[in-house]
C-alpha cells in the first residue's frame, strides 16, 4: 500500500491535479483588480516547472520507441 502512494504513476496525477489548480488561480488572478503582476508571474512560472516536471515523468513512464 505505501508503495501505491508513492509510485510515478500516483504523482504524475498530483501534478497534473495541481497544474489545473494552479490555471483557475492564474484566471482568477488576471480578473481581479488591480491585477498583481508579481503573483501572476509567480504562479506562471510554478505552472511551467510542474509541466515541465509531468513531460518529464510521462517520457520516462511512456518511452517514446525509436522509429
Amino acid at each position: 500500500m505505501q508503495d501505491n502512494l508513492h509510485s510515478p504513476h500516483r504523482l504524475l496525477i498530483e501534478l497534473r491535479i495541481e497544474h489545473a489548480d494552479l490555471d483557475n488561480l492564474i484566471d482568477l488572478t488576471a480578473e481581479k483588480q488591480p491585477v498583481d503582476e508579481l503573483a501572476l508571474r509567480r504562479l506562471k512560472k510554478r505552472r511551467l516547472m510542474l509541466r515541465d516536471q509531468i513531460s518529464r515523468l510521462e517520457t520516462m513512464l511512456d518511452p517514446k520507441e525509436p522509429a
